[in-house]
């Protein structure tokens, strides 16, 4: 409700010169709520306060007792009023005071958050306190005059306005973002949510604000105004979390759902598990202040939240997945279930290579068919970020029809620009752009759609589940050396700490056979380079009267007069061991990325033997869980997916367009000499 929330907005002039422009939000927020909640209770407070005479004193729970009263989830005990307040000026600051004790604690809790004594006496300070009390004080938020539906869109309103001017919007979700996510979300439940009276939860794991519950609560209610939607949400930051507590309580939630803390490392809904969640978790933060507890729940495998694997702790996104679908509604005899909606930016479809915490947490939700639909958003969506940014769906109850499916919907190309920048956002999904999406998602088919008149294109394509596994297959290759003792090896090896450690009847075999060594001689394989170096051995000990014991070179010794003597040459023949075993070259070693349906052995003779006849597979390297050859990775790639060749221009259009900026340069040249 823009209209409101200008009306509302206009109260910040008054902080003109005391308050940076930042900091309006402090001031107009709270009182915001503060109002709001006293025009709630106005109809009810002669009564509650009636029952809090009858009942003070006697050891009663105040919340069993008052709520009733009151028909919130929340009362106030206090007789002022915002109105009240008004009229006694030198004392409003103290009957402020009074007002706020006199609240529940679910509210309390709010202004402490909020810091709002603290604001208060800014405002005292500043001699704004009475100004803004009165103005705030003639604004009629009464339920008769603005519904809780007003209320709550005048109130996002505010929240948009106030993360246009502060860093802290980073992770604000646009309304058109979320219409789109919700949509989707309930796609397929027209059934279960048009029953009159029916109960269903929604979850967001880093509500913020608590913009993707409302939006996802008005959602439900225009299509079904007897339907309702308990609303949950966790939150890290205070501010966001007493924001989101006092969205719901305007709207008529229960504030008790909205819990404060880091959800990695404490989930503060343990019990509970959800029919929707939706969620916009931070992009590339550290988990690393939850990294004891994040381990720790690893550590009990399936008993925990994170046993697939753990991300690189510079980004926890994919933990925030894992959490997620901890807390989706079991299915029970083919009932039940819960569907999962969150943005992401690109890193979780593709960062970490086969074995990684990512891509083992990816190979995980594909398992498991938990995967429903991916959609690549356009850039400049979003208010502080330009980012592109993508939409992963995951359920526990696909149909029969997209089980063992994905559906990766390619929405780049569906926006409109508009007609003012709101921050770094400069697109926006209209509502035919959300309308095409959704109908895309559940066609569940493949699309290739353009208008040419707007411009915008859609596309997408059903995938196999395995379609994005693969297997990192390890490729080696011989080592190739040729030996030689020239002074400068034989000095470099003598200079050695290895050698310095061997046994000294070694080191004086070993003397005796380089200084008997042809040092001009070059040996183009390792077995007879070892068979000169034996030979030279046992010649120079019958010389010197050593026993044949005595002459005999250990294996340790002739593999590090080896590696000493040694230089690579790829005209050698490949390098063995005493045992005749061929030695990889580890500077050679490579992998192969070998689609999961595709047989090894067939795409190794067609892709790596033309180019290294002499290359083998490693099948020493073995994936931990299925045990074949080659470790298991996942990766979702879009680009690759939607990629469409685009020849490059002719030698001839090249040519005319020179030939054209020639002639053009000269006209201007013949211009200029006149």
């Amino acid at each position: 409700m823009a209209k409101l929330a200008d009306l509302i907005w206009k109260n910040a002039e008054l902080l003109r010169g005391a308050y940076k422009e930042t900091e309006y939000r402090k001031v107009i927020l709270p009182f915001t709520i503060l109002r709001r909640l006293d025009c709630v209770l106005a109809p009810t407070r002669d009564a509650v306060l009636a029952k809090h005479e009858s009942i003070k004193g006697k050891g009663f729970d105040l919340d069993k007792m008052l709520t009733p009263t009151s028909g919130f989830d929340f009362f106030n005990t206090s007789k002022f009023t915002l109105p009240g307040i008004v009229e006694s000026p030198d004392d409003c600051r103290e009957n402020l005071d009074q007002m706020l004790n006199g609240f529940s604690q679910n509210v309390r809790d709010i202004f402490e958050k909020l810091g709002f004594r603290a604001t208060l006496d800014k405002l005292k300070e500043k001699d704004r306190l009475y100004l803004v009390l009165q103005r705030f004080a003639e604004t009629d938020l009464s339920p008769a005059n603005v519904t809780n539906h007003d209320m709550g869109q005048a109130f996002e309103e505010l929240l948009r306005k106030f993360n246009d001017l502060s860093p802290a919007g980073e992770q604000y979700t646009p309304r058109d973002v979320i219409e789109l996510m919700v949509t989707i979300l309930f796609h397929g439940d027209d059934a279960a949510i048009s029953v009159p009276g029916v109960v269903r939860t929604m979850y967001d794991c880093a509500c913020g604000t608590g913009g993707m519950l409302s939006v996802a609560d008005e959602h439900l209610r225009k299509f079904n105004d007897r339907a309702t939607l308990k609303l949950f949400g966790q939150e890290l930051e205070d501010e966001s979390y007493a924001i989101c507590k006092a969205d719901m309580l305007i709207r008529g939630q229960d504030p008790a759902n909205i819990a404060l803390g880091d959800t990695l490392a404490v989930d503060k809904h343990p019990q509970e598990s959800f029919d929707y969640m939706l969620s916009n978790p931070p992009y590339g933060v550290e988990w690393k202040p939850a990294q004891d507890a994040v381990e720790k729940e690893h550590s009990k495998g399936a008993a925990g939240r994170f046993a697939p694997g753990l991300p690189a702790i510079r980004d926890g996104q994919m933990l925030f997945n894992l959490h997620l679908l901890s807390k989706l509604q079991p299915v029970v005899a083919g009932k039940g279930g819960g569907r999962i909606g969150v943005v992401h930016n690109g890193s979780p479809l593709f960062t970490g290579d086969a074995g990684s915490g990512e891509s083992e947490i990816r190979r995980h939700i594909l398992e498991h068919d938990y995967l429903d639909c991916i959609v690549a958003l356009p850039t400049d969506m979003f208010y502080n970020t330009n980012i592109a940014t993508y939409l992963w769906f995951m359920s526990n109850r696909k149909p029969v029809e997209r089980k063992g499916k994905v559906l990766l919907i390619d929405a780049s190309g569906m926006s409109a620009l508009m007609k003012k920048n709101l921050g770094k956002k400069r697109r926006e999904l209209t509502v035919d752009c959300v309308d095409r999406i959704a109908r895309a998602y559940a066609a569940y088919k493949p699309v290739d759609w353009k208008d040419d008149a707007s411009g915008r294109v859609l596309k997408a394509k059903v995938l196999p589940r395995d379609h994005f596994f693969y297997r990192k297959v390890t490729i080696e290759r011989p080592l190739r050396m040729r030996f030689q003792a020239t002074e400068d090896a034989v000095a470099a090896l003598q200079s050695d700490k290895a050698y310095a450690k061997l046994p000294s009847d070694q080191r004086i075999v070993l003397d005796l056979a380089l200084a008997n060594l042809d040092a001009a001689a070059v040996y183009l394989d390792a077995e007879s380079f070892r068979a000169a170096l034996h030979k030279a051995a046992a010649a120079a000990a019958k010389k010197a009267g050593l026993d044949g014991k005595q002459a005999k070179l250990a294996t340790k010794t002739i593999e590090l007069t080896r590696k000493a003597l040694g230089v690579r040459d790829k005209n050698a023949k490949p390098t063995t061991n005493e045992s005749g075993d061929v030695i990889t070259d580890a500077e050679l070693r490579d992998a192969e990325y070998v689609p999961l349906r595709e047989d090894i052995a067939a795409y190794f003779t067609r892709e790596v033997t033309p180019h290294w006849p002499d290359a083998w597979v490693n099948e020493d390297v073995k994936d931990k869980k299925d045990k074949a050859t080659g470790v298991v990775g996942c990766e979702i790639n879009f680009n690759r997916e939607f990629y469409v060749y685009k020849p490059p221009r002719s030698r001839t259009d090249i040519q005319a367009d020179i030939e054209a900026m020639e002639k053009r340069f000269m006209e201007l040249l013949h211009g200029v000499s006149k």
